[in-house]
């Protein structure tokens, strides 16, 4: 354990080293009834998906990728403030003109028709069903006793696929909103303290909400290989006496 809190410390530090040169990101595939969701862990807290013809982008940051590169989006997501998860930069290279951004109040001030969307708010846009989760810190705190991440300014949020309900928690703890979510096929959470979860709070989360699919994300280490692998070993370690629950890291066999 110590072991990993180390290499995780170190990974932190590594972390801004520029956009990855090779565009060439982990993936994965969730099935629904209506074709695949083509998942895309771009690295840290960003990711693509693609369903049927549509493209959406969680938290773009440039310093991962060059994003005139990319599919332009659908849809963006953004889910709080903070500069590795709200890049009006990446947002821009992203557009075209009928691209829908849905964001927390917080970063609505110059993202030209961005959406803003409150916890526990519903959008219904393009056959998805998009729910805004509140996302934010119970017990990790700044110095000054605030949290790095106050309840009500951040999402996280749940997509519905046609039959399947991705859930996408951007930066928060393992709080009563996510440990009341019902019938999550796939769930990315993220775990790099003190901004987010331990794996011990991820643990207890996945254990009241029971999702089908865990992807660990969010734990700065695009630069350190085996991260994802021991973060998927941490887990499935803990929830070795539970049932119900599959890790996975993107791009890992």
């Amino acid at each position: 354990m110590l072991k990993f809190w180390i290499l995780l410390a170190m990974a932190g530090m590594l972390f801004p080293l520029g956009a990855m040169a090779s565009q060439a990101f982990p993936t994965d595939t969730l099935e629904t009834d209506s074709g695949p969701v083509e998942i895309t862990l771009v690295g840290h807290g960003t990711l693509m998906l693609k369903f049927k013809n549509r493209v959406i982008h969680i938290d773009p940051w440039t310093r991962l990728a060059d994003y005139t590169l990319m599919p332009k989006a659908d849809l963006i997501l953004v889910t709080h403030g903070h500069a590795d998860h709200f890049d009006p930069t990446a947002i821009e290279d992203l557009r075209k003109d009928n691209t829908q951004i849905l964001l927390p109040a917080v970063c609505a001030e110059g993202i030209k028709d961005g959406k803003v969307m409150a916890n526990g708010e519903i959008v219904h846009m393009d056959g998805l069903i998009i729910e805004a989760i509140p996302a934010y810190n119970i017990v990790n705190m700044r110095k000054e006793n605030t949290p790095y991440h106050p309840k009500g300014e951040g999402n996280g949020y749940v997509v519905t696929f046609s039959d399947k309900r991705v859930y996408v928690a951007g930066d928060t703890e393992n709080t009563p909103e996510m440990k009341a979510l019902k019938n999550i096929d796939a769930a990315f959470l993220p775990m790099n303290l003190p901004y987010t979860m331990s794996p011990e709070m991820a643990a207890d989360a996945i254990k009241a909400f029971q999702p089908k699919i865990v992807y660990p994300y969010h734990y700065g280490a695009e630069t350190m290989a085996g991260m994802g692998d021991m973060l998927k070993t941490e887990l499935e370690q803990m929830m070795k006496d539970e049932k119900g629950s599959e890790i996975r890291v993107p791009g890992l066999k």
